[in-house]
């Protein structure tokens, strides 16, 4: 398969696992699983959620029905429909404004990790959760979701590749600073 090529690319290795920074379209790589950065009802509406209702198809819409919901903080998986890889990972994450936000960003980036290892992948491919719509600052969320990432690839995974996907240029840049400053 295609991997989608960047200028803007950084590979680090961690224990056994690759963690890579890339900036493009988090549904055109080549991993078993992406995280959609989902609301509490799983309603597949704009931004990544909307690329992947277009792209996957009706039936995941019609499995996150049949979940239901999942609190913030936490992250359900699906089938990725007619998209060339296995799963979606539905993480929610906070809303800025409602209060204990890093820790809910800590804790659905941990979620998504942890169910891509208990079914067994070995590639995942995460965005900038709660930036979008959500408006979680950028610079924040890289610190925490990449702190988290690393935390997770310490305690033993059988993840191969983790590869956070930035949309743009200068969410890219944000997260390449946050990632040259090491983790905290």
């Amino acid at each position: 398969m295609a991997e989608a090529r960047t200028e803007n690319r950084i590979v680090i290795s961690m224990n056994n696992t690759s963690l890579e920074l890339v900036e493009g379209d988090i549904t055109e790589l080549d991993v078993e699983a992406i995280v959609n950065p989902a609301n509490e009802k799983l309603v597949l509406g704009e931004g990544v959620a909307g690329v992947i209702k277009r792209k996957g198809g009706p039936s995941i819409q019609d499995e996150c029905r049949r979940i239901g919901t999942t609190p913030t903080g936490t992250a359900v998986i699906t089938g990725a429909g007619k998209m060339k890889f296995k799963h979606i990972i539905h993480a929610v994450g906070p809303k800025m404004g409602e209060g204990d936000e890093d820790r809910k960003l800590s804790s659905a980036v941990r979620s998504s990790l942890a169910l891509a290892d208990r079914h067994g992948l070995k590639s995942v491919a995460i965005p900038a959760i709660s930036t979008g719509n959500y408006g979680f600052p950028i610079e924040r969320c890289a610190r925490i979701l990449l702190t988290e990432v690393h935390r997770y690839l310490q305690g033993g995974t059988k993840l191969e590749r983790v590869i956070v996907v930035l949309y743009d240029a200068p969410t890219w840049k944000a997260f390449a600073r946050e990632l040259r400053r090491g983790f905290r």
